[in-house]
């Protein structure tokens, strides 16, 4: 969807628990992530990486500027919710990306979740120990 104010793409990436607001335009590859660097955000190389490989695949590094509001979940889930977001505007952008986006995955929304915690056990699936007598 195009922003009819800001002529900005927003689209919405989900990963886990997290989601992400990503809104894109033409510029000079500014990373905006909850008001801050996605660099001093996201803390980690590996997930300022992972956030920024739609750029990557597509090899349209500083063509875009972000800006993205993240919430729910870990520094992981809302990296790989950045992902997404980007993934899917990128190809708003351009409809010939779909096809590079989607034989690298990142058009395909990952659906694991955390398996919820059951009553009489200390976990999702771990059993206390079992005593015979």
């Amino acid at each position: 969807m195009i922003d009819k104010k800001t002529n900005e793409i927003v689209t919405i990436g989900r990963r886990k628990r997290a989601s992400a607001r990503v809104r894109i335009k033409p510029g000079s590859g500014q990373f905006i992530v909850n008001g801050r660097p996605v660099a001093d955000y996201l803390a980690r190389e590996t997930l300022v990486q992972m956030a920024t490989q739609p750029f990557d695949v597509t090899e349209t590094n500083e063509r875009f500027d972000v800006r993205a509001r993240c919430n729910g979940g870990g520094l992981a889930g809302q990296a790989g919710a950045l992902r997404m977001g980007i993934a899917r505007a990128l190809v708003q952008d351009n409809e010939n990306l779909r096809v590079v986006l989607r034989g690298a995955g990142l058009l395909t929304r990952d659906a694991r979740e955390v398996e919820r915690k059951k009553y009489g056990q200390p976990g999702a699936r771990k059993r206390f120990q079992f005593s015979k007598r």
